[in-house]
């Protein structure tokens, strides 16, 4: 069977005076003039064109019902976040800030074990300007042991009351059930699960009875094992995007409205550095599946081995050089360790973008 993929590429600075040749990216600041069009029959591309936007319309009456449906989402604006008394929205990048409440996270681990020391750091970020604190008990760095369900509840819970009672849009990063039980019954107004809703069976059911939004991401094995030789049969880019459109139908399904589901293409959870690269330079594909689109780079293992293995905590600059490629690629969030260093970035970003949509 036939696989169509639409790649927007081509990026213009402004739609000014170019009326039906440049279309915009997901309701957001990008426009882009191009779509790379890939057909895939078997385990490699078996044909790419490159085609105007203009031209677009023609084949997508010939590509049929399925790429009118992916043309669409392309440029179809996501709606905004509700979490809580917090309303997020998707038109342009946000940050989430990274609270890991354990002893052994890849980049600050032990930094935030105190949950005092937890919540003030999650207030600091949120008070620089990270739309959502993201907030852990677990480490999935490659090679993790599993926490018991009830010491990581115990880690989280109190920092997600602190920061909830604060008017902090939370999310709970867990894979179980129970947690995410927990979290929400304390205040967290998201989930987001590196498993994707797959590891703990309850976990679909627990989100679809919450009505809150949900991070479906991207994972090749379990944190022990993923980072033992990955490997896809295929393109990784077009795996995991068929992967993702995969766990989205099976949340649909489950009763979780497809306007609450994002989608995050899982750096570093079984993949090479190769592997992360080709999903990062493609990452606007992601925006067919018409959800947002979260990207997790900060302090990665890949930026260590492109930068002279410079350890986590000297790995700003190659931080915030990903996050403005998600950013020119219309990832509407950004998961990251630096949330004021990263948001000067995207402050610059936008003064960039804003001056180029200003008409003369």
């Amino acid at each position: 069977m036939e696989s169509i993929y639409l790649r927007p590429v081509a990026f213009v600075d402004a739609p000014f005076g170019l009326d039906e040749q440049a279309r915009r990216l997901a309701g957001g600041m990008l426009w882009f003039s191009a779509v790379e069009v890939v057909s895939c029959c078997g385990a490699r591309p078996e044909k790419v064109e490159l085609v105007p936007v203009s031209a677009m319309p023609e084949i997508i009456e010939r590509l049929g019902p399925g790429a009118r449906a992916v043309w669409d989402n392309l440029s179809a604006a996501r709606p905004p976040l509700t979490l809580g008394d917090r309303i997020v929205r998707l038109d342009q990048p946000q940050a989430v800030g990274i609270v890991n409440v354990t002893p052994d996270s890849f980049s600050d681990g032990g930094a935030h074990e105190d949950p005092a020391r937890a919540a003030e750091a999650g207030h600091a970020m949120a008070a620089a300007g990270a739309a959502i604190i993201d907030v852990g008990g677990e480490s999935t760095r490659p090679g993790a042991k599993p926490v018991w369900e009830g010491d990581e509840a115990e880690r989280i819970l109190p920092v997600v009351r602190q920061l909830a009672a604060s008017g902090t849009a939370v999310s709970i990063d867990t894979r179980k059930a129970a947690v995410m039980e927990a979290a929400l019954g304390a205040g967290a107004h998201m989930v987001n699960d590196v498993s994707a809703l797959i590891f703990d069976q309850r976990s679909m059911p627990v989100v679809a009875a919450a009505g809150c939004p949900v991070v479906l991401m991207h994972h090749l094995g379990d944190p022990e094992t993923m980072q033992q030789a990955p490997a896809y049969d295929r393109p990784v880019l077009f795996e995991v995007y068929d992967w993702l459109e995969q766990r989205i139908l099976a949340a649909v399904a489950a009763g979780i409205p497809r306007e609450r589901i994002i989608i995050d293409p899982g750096i570093g959870f079984g993949k090479t550095v190769q592997h992360n690269l080709q999903l990062l330079n493609g990452l606007a594909l992601f925006h067919g599946l018409g959800c947002p689109v979260m990207l997790g780079a900060s302090r990665k293992r890949m930026i260590g081995a492109l930068a002279g293995e410079a350890p986590a905590d000297r790995r700003l600059a190659g931080s915030i050089a990903l996050a403005l490629k998600g950013a020119d690629q219309g990832v509407q969030l950004l998961r990251v360790h630096d949330v004021p260093e990263t948001l000067q970035a995207l402050k610059v970003w936008r003064g960039l973008r804003d001056a180029a949509l200003t008409p003369l």
